[in-house]
């Protein structure tokens, strides 16, 4: 298992998506998304987009208003991370039409259905956009 965790994450640091891959108690993800969202929020635009904290490599890129974290095992390459991050906005703003925070808000279970489209038990295992939507776009059109 390599990816621990995805947060979506406004600028004030509020939560909008969390998606756990291996157990952690209410209480621990509240404390370590405090932890790594002020770590993460508070860095400047020209230091890089790699933070190591507790046992994870957290790699986090900021898409307008939204951060997009990752928690890894140590040993991930963070490019490839990076790329996955970059294919997930991508998905989103071609069902979404241009992502935004309200998008998240607003229609969290199928983010969160994107998400389990591409990653499972903390492997990536889709990143055709195509795949990944046409469930979506099928549940669209039988409602």
């Amino acid at each position: 298992m390599t990816i621990r965790f995805v947060l979506l994450v406004n600028k004030q640091g509020q939560t909008r998506l969390a998606q756990y891959y291996e157990y952690l108690t209410i209480d621990e993800r509240r404390a370590l998304e405090g932890e790594i969202v002020r770590k993460c929020l508070a860095r400047s635009e020209n230091q890089c987009s790699f933070v190591e904290h507790r046992n994870y490599k957290i790699i986090y890129r900021r898409y307008a208003s939204l951060f997009f974290l990752v928690g890894v095992d140590g040993e991930e390459n963070e490019l490839a991370i990076l790329e996955f991050i970059h294919c997930v906005v991508e998905t989103m703003d071609r069902y979404f039409g241009n992502v935004c925070e309200l998008d998240i808000m607003f229609h969290l279970e199928k983010a969160h259905f994107m998400l389990e489209e591409m990653v499972m038990n903390g492997c990536i295992v889709e990143t055709n956009k195509v795949n990944i939507l046409a469930p979506i776009q099928l549940m669209d059109k039988s409602s």
